[in-house]
């Protein structure tokens, strides 16, 4: 293969999610919006636990990660494609392209491990009350965020190292609106087995197991609820996971639907369109889910919101 076909010289073009020009501008104004709503709404997360004394617990202190991360992944894929729009190009170098791809999969792995550990945390709360606050410790709490970082950025950056190794030749469009790991093997002109297999691997390992744990998790916690006598303690231990157990539903139902339709065809429009729901919609949506139903983050938030400078 001639020197003109290797990766490094390439160019690949973002299609995004409509190549209509009357388009353009309502997706415009509609990805900005959502960009600044989730902007926004976690940071105020954040600074609402950092700023309360009463929210240095290990739920939150979860949540306040998962808040960072939803915001480093909507960072990660949103400002590009709004780029792109603004200035009508479709166009992301290769380097740009692997950049956006290696943080995209540390952010949403860690997405994925920050619900386990999370899941994990209401069941010992609720199954084993008496010794949560030996368990949740500080120092276990620290070393379970640790350790998901540690593991998103090796498997993101393996991944990175193995599309270095493809070549790529006259095919250049990608059908998404970032570039998605999947999409853009498939446009590779090289031998690509070594990459599915470490791919499927990696998701049965990252991604399944951890699923798995948050199911038993809930398993477990069902099973303690139908052992408490009254339906007031039922519901009480109950709404303290139900806003997680919404997010994890929201994140699993839609990335999985999008990853299992990849395995079995073609990109599509529609597939691009429900690939927002995880990347985009799930992070705006977030802080709603976990304040609505929660007093003292709303009161935390209520704070910090009133020491903001008024708007002139």
């Amino acid at each position: 293969m001639g020197q003109e076909n290797q990766t490094h010289v390439l160019e690949f073009l973002l299609l995004g999610l409509s190549e209509k020009p009357e388009q353009q501008v309502p997706l415009f104004g509609l990805f900005l919006g959502m960009y600044i709503v989730t902007v926004v709404g976690n940071l105020i997360i954040m600074l609402s636990i950092g700023s309360d004394s009463h929210l240095h617990t290990p739920m939150y202190f979860f949540l306040s990660n998962l808040s960072f991360v939803d915001l480093g992944l909507v960072s990660t894929i949103v400002p590009k494609m709004l780029l792109n729009i603004l200035t009508h190009s479709k166009i992301i170098s290769f380097a740009g392209c692997l950049t956006q791809m290696y943080f995209f999969l540390v952010f949403i792995l860690l997405d994925n491990f920050l619900l386990t550990v999370m899941a994990y945390d209401r069941f010992v709360a609720i199954c084993h009350p008496l010794h949560y606050v030996t368990i949740m410790n500080p120092r276990i709490c620290g070393l379970l965020v640790l350790i998901s970082w540690t593991v998103s950025l090796l498997n993101s950056i393996l991944h990175t190292l193995l599309m270095t190794w493809l070549s790529f030749c006259t095919e250049r469009e990608l059908p998404h609106f970032f570039c998605d790991i999947t999409q853009v093997i498939k446009l590779s002109c090289s031998d690509t087995l070594i990459n599915y297999i470490f791919r499927y691997s990696a998701a049965v390992l990252l991604i399944v197991v951890p699923l798995t744990g948050i199911l038993f998790s809930y398993g477990q916690i069902c099973s303690s609820l139908m052992r408490i006598p009254s339906a007031r303690g039922k519901y009480k231990a109950f709404s303290t996971c139900g806003s997680h157990l919404s997010v994890v539903s929201l994140f699993y139902g839609t990335g999985l639907g999008v990853y299992l339709s990849y395995s079995a065809t073609h990109s599509t429009p529609k597939t691009s369109v429900a690939s927002v729901m995880y990347s985009v919609i799930t992070p705006m949506l977030n802080p709603f889910i976990y304040s609505m139903r929660n007093k003292d983050i709303k009161d935390a938030m209520r704070t910090v919101i009133s020491k903001m400078p008024p708007s002139h």
